[in-house]
């Protein structure tokens, strides 16, 4: 638990980050402190859901089977045919009907008399947006938004075999490890992560119904890698979030350290290795990603597609020209990813294939190549330069920030 003096500093960092950051599509509940109103008791308030009495009705819950059709719920419980038509025709801006989705979750609210009939049919589309069909006062479909609760949050663990793994030990949202993984995606080799190193996090979590919706955004992180500690400091500048260093730097890189995510190398690069199927001694100029088919292969860098075909030997093959030095190149892919031509720009984390097996391979894989002035070189000894640092004018309030965010990620192991 936080002593006081961490209340303190939490409460200064949701002030100095949290207020940097503009509210977008999602509107989340704010932390509020509630009076005590205890002694003031309502008696028989009726319980509402989803905006409705829901006390003065039958539920009966189910979810939408494979093929499956609202109408043909709604008929079982006595709407006609032509109040369904009609409401779906007073409502077709609101919501397409067509859009409902094979195992999502309904409620009935049904009279209670012998009719039983529906009043109400709320079917809720995805967490956070629900669809009430009224065929009680009037014949309509309105959207129901439920409450997100966000909260601030903080851990650490220690790697045993893998980020992953460590997150599911800890009983973290699932999307954390694609969070903070991303945030170190260009100074920490996720694929070369060995037992002993550590992180600590400070996120936000979004909740519906006490349900988590995962992780939203990262407040400040540490990772401790082959005995460097890196530490992410979220900063807005030119409109943009990036994180930096202690120092100022940003961790973006112009390359990313891998070009896919939660695999393990299985052949790294030399000048003499025993091909698999060929059994002879010839170099291989790449490091090989063992992963399942259909795994998203993501450019690691801006640049241009030279060339996007079948190989022969290396299979389905995409080749990036990324400026005048450096080029990568993507083997053995099962297909490319959407709009992959030669002539294509692309940006950093654009997905231009998936793992396969093509051309000559033993298994499902990603044959990655680097190239620095048309030879081939380690990818995994590439120092890539870091973008844009904190520029002059907002040192100062990158400084309160990082004096912050240290303060909080040194208070806990």
């Amino acid at each position: 638990m936080f002593c006081k003096g961490k209340i303190i500093i939490a409460f200064t960092l949701l002030f100095l980050i949290v207020s940097c950051h503009n509210s977008e599509n999602t509107k989340t509940e704010p932390v509020s402190v509630m009076s005590d109103t205890s002694a003031i008791q309502k008696v028989n308030s009726p319980v509402f859901m989803y905006g409705i009495a829901s006390d003065s009705f039958t539920l009966v819950s189910g979810h939408i089977r494979r093929n499956g059709f609202l109408s043909e719920i709604l008929l079982k419980h006595g709407v006609s045919m032509q109040e369904i038509d009609q409401t779906l025709r007073n409502s077709r801006t609101v919501f397409d009907v067509r859009k409902v989705r094979s195992g999502n979750n309904y409620i009935l609210f049904c009279e209670r008399d012998s009719t039983a009939k529906v009043r109400y049919l709320v079917y809720e589309h995805d967490p956070s947006t629900c669809y009430v069909f009224s065929f009680k006062d009037s014949l309509n479909i309105t959207p129901f938004r439920k409450t997100i609760k966000s909260e601030i949050k903080y851990s650490s663990g220690t790697i045993e075999t893998s980020l992953y793994d460590a997150m599911m030990n800890g009983d973290l949202p699932r999307s954390l490890s694609n969070d903070l993984s991303e945030v170190f995606a260009w100074t920490v080799d996720f694929f070369g992560l060995q037992k002993g190193d550590s992180f600590k996090v400070i996120y936000e979590e979004l909740n519906i119904d006490n349900k988590s919706l995962g992780s939203a955004r990262i407040y400040g992180a540490q990772f401790n890698w082959s005995g460097k500690t890196i530490t992410a400091i979220p900063f807005i500048q030119d409109g943009k979030e990036t994180f930096f260093d202690v120092d100022g730097s940003s961790l973006r890189k112009a390359f990313l350290k891998a070009p896919l995510q939660f695999s393990r190398i299985s052949s790294h690069f030399s000048s003499a290795r025993m091909h698999p199927i060929l059994r002879i001694i010839r170099p291989h100029y790449g490091v090989d990603y063992a992963a399942p088919i259909g795994t998203p292969v993501r450019a690691i860098g801006d640049g241009r597609i030279i060339s996007a075909t079948n190989e022969g030997g290396s299979g389905s093959m995409v080749k990036i020209q990324h400026n005048s030095v450096y080029a990568t190149g993507y083997m053995h892919l099962s297909r490319f990813g959407e709009g992959v031509a030669p002539g294509r720009f692309v940006k950093q984390g654009d997905i231009i294939g998936y793992v396969g097996s093509s051309g000559l391979s033993t298994g499902p894989h990603l044959d990655f190549r680097f190239y620095k002035n048309g030879s081939p070189v380690d990818p995994l000894k590439i120092d890539s330069p870091p973008v844009e640092p904190v520029s002059e004018e907002n040192k100062l309030k990158f400084q309160e920030i990082k004096t912050v965010v240290l303060s909080l990620l040194g208070t806990f192991n």
